[in-house]
């Protein structure tokens, strides 16, 4: 669901200029504004408590309290008015990514990403999207191929979907667009959002992110499945 009014968002990265540089392209957009800046976890949460905004956007390594500690705080225990968390990171951090999406943020994308790349992650979180940057999700499927094997039993709550909500997860977690399953699936883009919303529900997920990282946990696909062809 969009914003009413301009979306509200707060950057916390403890570089002034990288600060600076987000600040300046957010402050760019007529529907975004700034409400707030952080150079440390720590403000980050108390500030994020202060001005409520809509998105927070997180920086992962910084003095006081980290981001994934900040973003666990902002997000863990809150109610759906929430912040949504989109962390922002460089390359040598990609250990990171996991933690970060497990910890609640709703995307990830890398600081050095196109401007635009940037701006759709801030506006797909507002909306209850999500996004990953392509090249940090790679990362994180390959991360799972050294994770030890998990049961091969799929988990109960599977069980709770229907047999269409099921199709759409798994579409999902395969990467699709809401347009191609809707396309695959000869159904309206309406309705995949209905169903995906039921499946995310039965199974206690934030978002798509979220589905992808339990379809990996609990090995309903493998890394071969999103391999390029």
């Amino acid at each position: 669901m969009k914003p009413d009014g301009p979306l509200k968002v707060l950057v916390a990265d403890d570089q002034a200029m990288v600060r600076a540089a987000l600040v300046a392209l957010l402050t760019s957009q007529p529907d975004i504004t700034v409400v707030a800046e952080a150079a440390n976890g720590a403000d980050a949460v108390a500030l994020a408590h202060e001005f409520a905004p809509g998105i927070v956007l997180m920086d992962v390594r910084m003095p006081v309290m980290d981001g994934l500690e900040a973003t666990r705080r902002i997000v863990t225990g809150a109610s759906a008015s929430a912040p949504r968390v989109v962390v922002l990171t460089t390359y040598d951090l990609d250990e990171y990514v996991y933690d970060a999406l497990r910890a609640g943020a709703c995307g990830f994308l890398l600081k050095h990403a196109p401007p635009e790349e940037l701006l759709l992650g801030v506006r797909a979180a507002a909306e209850g999207g999500a996004l990953v940057s392509p090249a940090v999700t790679k990362r994180l499927i390959g991360a799972f191929t050294t994770r030890p094997p998990a049961s091969a039993r799929p988990p109960a709550a599977l069980a709770r979907l229907t047999a269409r909500e099921r199709e759409v997860f798994d579409l999902v977690v395969a990467g699709r667009t809401n347009t191609e399953i809707a396309r695959a699936l000869r159904i309206a883009e309406t309705t995949v959002k209905t169903h995906l919303g039921h499946a995310l529900d039965k199974l206690d997920l934030r978002d798509r992110v979220h589905a992808v990282v339990y379809a990996y946990e609990n090995r309903l696909v493998s890394p071969r499945d999103h391999a390029d062809p």
